[in-house]
């Protein structure tokens, strides 16, 4: 017990290191893209090179862990919307917040993009996060009376797909208000239910 008691200042001043790392590299890939200089980052951050290599051997595996590190921080707010406002509205306003980050983080995606087949895995994983995030608000609007009960989660991930062409050198802003908007209404509780598909119309 007497010898683990400075292993763990360590332990906490490495994540504090990794969490710095990781909002230099946001900062800097959205800001220059795929080719930010590592040193640069690692400057920002108020590390040695060396620290950030121990964190990231590779460029790769820094873009890859802060695009995912981004992708977890998005997710997380879905229990805050829940907790501060009713299951409808922090739907919208998570809606909302992923528009932002997805036209602010056009070289976040360039970045993740110049990686290759190495993201394959990593993309899967972070569509999977941002699938369960949409299921959980959807089913808290289900509960609540507020979203319709035939909604499938399926649905409103392809209705979103829109946010993903932003115009994001014009009016981005009142583009995804207008989206969110009318997809709200199609999710409002009370709309007349469709068919899931042609075979199970009457």
């Amino acid at each position: 017990m007497h010898e683990q008691g400075p292993a763990q200042p360590m332990r906490a001043h490495a994540r504090r290191n990794r969490e710095k790392l990781l909002a230099a590299a946001l900062e800097e890939f959205t800001r220059t893209g795929k080719d930010a200089p590592l040193d640069s980052i690692a400057r920002a951050a108020g590390v040695g090179i060396g620290t950030l290599y121990r964190h990231f051997p590779t460029r790769e595996a820094l873009v890859l862990a802060t695009y995912q590190h981004e992708v977890e921080q998005m997710c997380s707010t879905a229990d805050e919307l829940l907790r501060t406002l009713p299951p409808h509205q922090a739907l919208r306003e998570w809606m909302a917040r992923l528009a932002s980050l997805l036209v602010a983080k056009q070289h976040m995606s360039e970045a993740l993009r110049s990686v290759g087949p190495s993201s394959g895995a990593w993309a899967s994983e972070s569509y999977a996060q941002v699938f369960d995030t949409i299921d959980t608000l959807v089913a808290a609007g289900v509960a609540a009376g507020t979203i319709r009960s035939d909604l499938e989660t399926a649905d409103v991930v392809l209705a979103m797909s829109g946010l993903l062409r932003l115009d994001v050198a014009g009016d981005w802003k009142g583009q995804a208000d207008r989206q969110i908007r009318l997809l709200m209404d199609g999710l409002q509780a009370g709309t007349h239910p469709h068919p899931l598909n042609a075979d199970t119309a009457e």
